[in-house]
């Protein structure tokens, strides 16, 4: 496909996943729940949501060091269990445990409500690809569990590209897969800032997807657009189909 000089028409959405198509919030706490009753750890814990609380704790720290580079994926997971459970571990034992948690985990998998009709809309207007700050691994099985890997043409995750978001190399390899220029690429993700502030900081046209509308800030300008459905993502990019609505923040 050729486009013209000065062309500025979205042509692409690049997507998040975790979060943004994928409830990856409900289905970590449904399977953390699950697991840690199986492995006799609640009693630990003054409550579950204290437990929870703890697991989320380490999970962020963990990966934000995997984020920064200082870790593999697999070595994230693996300190991940280790701080959580106070213990000395050896890999083997870390990616047993891991797994068992997971097996729990898989059985909560679910797109958010709003994601098939957007990407139906879409489909015949947009090209679709994904850019996460995961590994190729997960996100390529839970896309085709999903039953949405199809819909997208490239699927890049950072620990194959060796640069997370939100540094806006990430950013810029998604849109030099597509072979577009980033002013003709629109990213979708959940985080104001390492998916919102840093796509439109690499040049892409920024929406911020955020469904509980607790945060603040957003709009249009140098950040990202911020909507609470995808609902409303149509009407944003201009697209020519009768679905979606209104931008609720302007």
């Amino acid at each position: 496909m050729t486009f013209r000089v000065g062309d500025t028409r979205v042509h692409a959405i690049v997507w998040d996943v975790d979060d943004t198509l994928f409830d990856y919030t409900s289905a970590d706490r449904a399977g953390m729940c699950a697991h840690l009753a199986a492995e006799g750890l609640l009693r630990r814990y003054d409550t579950v949501e204290r437990a929870l609380a703890h697991w989320r704790e380490v999970t962020d720290a963990q990966w934000a060091r995997f984020a920064a580079g200082e870790v593999s994926f697999e070595e994230q997971r693996r300190d991940r269990v280790r701080v959580f459970l106070g213990q000395e571990l050896t890999d083997a034992e870390s990616d047993a445990w891991f797994q068992r948690y997971i097996a729990h985990y898989e059985t909560a998998w679910a797109l958010f409500p709003d994601v098939l009709p957007v990407l139906d809309a879409l489909a015949a207007s947009h090209r679709h690809a994904v850019l996460s700050n995961s590994s190729l691994t997960v996100q390529d099985r839970k896309l085709r569990v999903l039953g949405v890997h199809d819909r997208f043409e490239a699927v890049l995750c950072a620990a194959e590209l060796g640069v997370s978001k939100p540094e806006a190399g990430a950013f810029l390899a998604a849109c030099d897969a597509l072979e577009l220029a980033p002013h003709q690429v629109a990213y979708v993700g959940d985080h104001p800032e390492i998916d919102g502030r840093g796509a439109a900081e690499a040049g892409l046209l920024s929406v911020w997807i955020d469904r509980s509308g607790v945060h603040t800030g957003g709009g249009a300008g140098v950040g990202p657009h911020r909507i609470a459905s995808l609902a409303e993502l149509p009407a944003l990019l201009g697209a020519d189909t009768r679905f979606g609505a209104p931008s609720t923040f302007g």
